[in-house]
């Protein structure tokens, strides 16, 4: 039995340097966590790299939906080459058709930009329509692995979906549980059979910079939360 791998989504430096200090197999990289992710910037992505970090770039133009006009999707192609000619480990994508739909000869399109990349989908799945017939789809255009929580609004709720996709699966493509994981639930994702990954953030609500007048509150990385997962599970 393969050993669980943990992903860290990492949206600031501190992240960066937590992921090193206390080993994650990979992040999933990007800013705006307040958006729920958006592309990080070019710099953050050379220090991801620059500390060995198995660095997964997320590809997501804007905050919303993931149904996208042509002109984002060509934002998204030059991400992709961007990212591959940095040297990334992976992307991680998700698109959708207007139907809900997973958008299966884009995805493939974007993929043929950077085939040696690892890809991964987002949590765009959980929007989709049917998750067999989406992971379908990803297992034959050769998707590494899916990000979901089971269907739901957090993994707490998409517990018994998560069983089943692990079983679905079979091995043909990696199910990484991810959305509201935390101390108190962590453990119980782990006892999934063939659940592959469990990817978190562990971040809090912060108020940066209270005596300035650009000061705002922000999903930033708490250490002790993350310390507090770890030892959960």
């Amino acid at each position: 039995m393969k050993a669980l791998q943990l992903e860290l989504c990492a949206a600031s430096v501190e992240a960066l340097t937590l992921a090193k200090t206390h080993g994650f197999d990979r992040i999933e990289l990007c800013q705006n966590l307040e958006q729920g992710g958006l592309t990080p910037s070019a710099g953050l992505i050379g220090q991801a790299l620059n500390l060995g970090l198995e660095t997964h770039v997320l590809i997501r133009p804007r905050a919303g939906g993931f149904h996208y006009e042509q002109a984002e999707i060509e934002v998204i192609q030059r991400e992709i080459e961007f990212c591959k000619n940095l040297g990334v480990q992976g992307v991680v994508v998700g698109l959708l058709k207007s139907n809900f739909e997973l958008d299966k000869s884009l995805l493939q399109d974007l993929m043929q930009l950077a085939p040696e990349l690892d890809w991964t989908f987002h949590r765009a799945f959980d929007e989709s329509l049917d998750w067999k017939r989406s992971l379908d789809v990803l297992m034959e255009l050769g998707f590494k692995r899916v990000l979901t929580s089971g269907f739901a609004s957090n993994v707490e709720i998409g517990l018994p979906i998560l069983l089943q996709m692990c079983e679905y699966a079979n091995g043909r493509i990696e199910i990484m549980a991810g959305g509201g994981v935390n101390a108190g639930n962590i453990a119980k994702l782990a006892q999934i059979p063939n659940i592959a990954a469990v990817h978190f953030s562990a971040t809090q609500k912060e108020l940066l910079d209270e005596d300035s007048a650009f000061s705002e509150t922000i999903l930033k990385v708490s250490e002790t939360r993350l310390k507090r997962i770890l030892s959960a599970i």
